[in-house]
């Protein structure tokens, strides 16, 4: 599949040109990773824009690094598949990862976009970044509903509430 293809796809480029679409895809970066590979850290700093274009990626929150105590480890809070975006968040406010990636399949392809550059295309081409911003702006705005909803289920049906 190639790089257009795949942008064309994800829902962060949606209404993007043809020529919006190659000016992102010239400053995009293909990467491969395997199965169990973390594509990066919670945490940690992040400069760069994640699209899948082929495989799966889990995100994964760790309690342990929050309450301090020992947990059974990273839980996985959502499982991406192709033409979705991650790591927008660390994107946009240039602050830690709120989350880790791991990949979940075997040759997961991601397109990799920097925010240097990306941030640079969008003040020269001021209608593409305001397409891709409204287009972020929608896709975290379900992301956190989503996660609200997960909040307010283990809220209500959590192991505590069955006490």
């Amino acid at each position: 599949m190639s790089l257009m293809t795949v942008l064309r796809q994800a829902d962060i480029f949606y209404e993007l040109t043809d020529s919006q679409l190659e000016q992102v895809a010239a400053i995009c970066e293909e990467r491969t990773f395997e199965a169990g590979e973390i594509v990066f850290e919670e945490n940690t700093h992040g400069d760069e824009l994640y699209v899948i274009a082929y495989g799966e990626i889990e995100i994964q929150v760790n309690p342990a690094l929050i309450s301090g105590r020992e947990t059974a480890g990273p839980q996985t809070i959502a499982t991406l598949r192709r033409g979705q975006s991650f790591g927008e968040i660390a994107l946009v406010d240039e602050g830690l990862r709120s989350a880790s990636a791991r990949c979940a399949q075997h040759d997961t392809r991601l397109i990799v976009i920097p925010r240097d550059k990306l941030m640079q295309l969008c003040e020269a081409q001021p209608q593409l970044g305001y397409r891709l911003m409204r287009n972020l702006a929608a896709d975290l705005a379900m992301k956190i509903r989503n996660t609200d909803l997960q909040v307010r289920e283990q809220l209500t049906w959590g192991p505590e509430r069955s006490r």
